[in-house]
């Protein structure tokens, strides 16, 4: 092994071991001198290694800009790390970890007040269901999620005088040609209380209107420009993850449509709602200065919910591993 190899590892250790220690000052804050748990080091490192890949990706990306390059380097030197502690120890304490699919993603802001790059953390859609199990008034005992196709049979049961339990009837006529996707919807099941069961349908337009505005061709298909030598030369149609992110935008509304129970917020939940919004707000911050061309997230506007994060490059044929793996993994498929 070379001395520069050597150099590097150090380097790596020594902020993963400050990355560790401010973490450890977070958790113990208000509670004493106590030992982090295995669960808690675990989280750590997990973070660790998510924020590092994030950083790594965004820093190619700002090196390729031929237009509008930010001279500072998107490093860990230049990430405020007392605020990184504070923000995601609130994510642990809810038990999303950055290890697990689609729990929660990291993304880096600038921060031109400090001159450093804040860590805004984009929660997944299984990070919304854990926070909707946790801190939800009345959780179901189970949420369906389906797509319904052209194929398909269907049958909404809806409540009513007579019915005092609403259901469905979804049967699958032709299981390998079902068709065109017509719809969707979910359905909060109670099992000691049918009753309080709940069928919610959405319409091919319903799940549609809640497409982000600059949705790339690599997450819901379409047709995207072919670069070559710095210029747009062509179209070429992309098949992307249409099915999944129909599929995932249902359950993102399945899970944000349980009530959140007052008396079960805390401070990290209030932590978390504000983190939120400042994610909105770096957000929009970056789409003006980028011109709506470079990075921006998928954004509910019904429910003011952050999606997961989705990266545009200048010349977007070439793709980063990072961010290839996180495409692949978004959509839970």
């Amino acid at each position: 092994m070379s001395n520069n190899q050597v150099a590097v590892q150090d380097i790596d250790l020594s902020l993963s071991q400050r990355f560790t220690n401010a973490m450890v000052q977070e958790f113990q804050s208000g509670v004493g001198a106590v030992a982090l748990t295995d669960f808690q080091q675990r989280l750590a490192q997990n973070y660790f290694i998510a924020i590092d890949a994030a950083l790594k990706t965004a820093e190619i990306n700002r090196q390729r800009k031929k237009t509008n390059k930010d001279p500072l380097p998107v490093v860990w030197q230049n990430v405020d790390m007392n605020l990184l502690a504070r923000n995601l120890v609130s994510y642990a304490r809810i038990g999303l970890d950055p290890a697990q699919k689609n729990h929660i993603h990291a993304m880096p802001f600038k921060n031109n007040s400090t001159n450093k790059y804040d860590i805004v953390f984009i929660e997944g859609y299984r990070g919304i269901e854990l926070k909707a199990q946790k801190y939800g008034l009345d959780v179901p005992d189970a949420v369906i999620v389906e797509l319904v196709y052209s194929n398909d049979h269907f049958k909404p049961v809806k409540k009513s005088r007579t019915n005092k339990i609403e259901d469905y009837e979804l049967e699958i006529t032709n299981a390998f040609n079902r068709g065109e996707i017509i719809g969707g919807f979910y359905y909060h099941l109670y099992n000691d209380n049918p009753s309080k069961n709940k069928l919610v349908i959405m319409t091919i337009d319903d799940i549609l209107k809640r497409k982000p505005k600059y949705a790339s061709a690599e997450f819901w298909g379409g047709e995207k420009d072919v670069w070559k030598n710095g210029q747009v030369v062509g179209k070429e149609k992309i098949e992307g993850w249409y099915e999944q992110m129909c599929y995932k935008t249902i359950y993102r509304a399945a899970y944000n449509d349980i009530t959140i129970d007052s008396q079960k917020i805390d401070d990290d939940y209030l932590r978390l709602k504000q983190l939120e919004n400042q994610a909105t707000e770096s957000m929009v911050q970056a789409e003006i200065e980028e011109n709506a061309n470079t990075e921006y997230l998928d954004f509910d506007g019904d429910t003011g919910e952050i999606v997961d994060g989705e990266v545009v490059e200048e010349e977007p044929e070439v793709v980063e591993v990072e961010e290839e793996q996180i495409e692949m993994e978004g959509p839970g498929y």
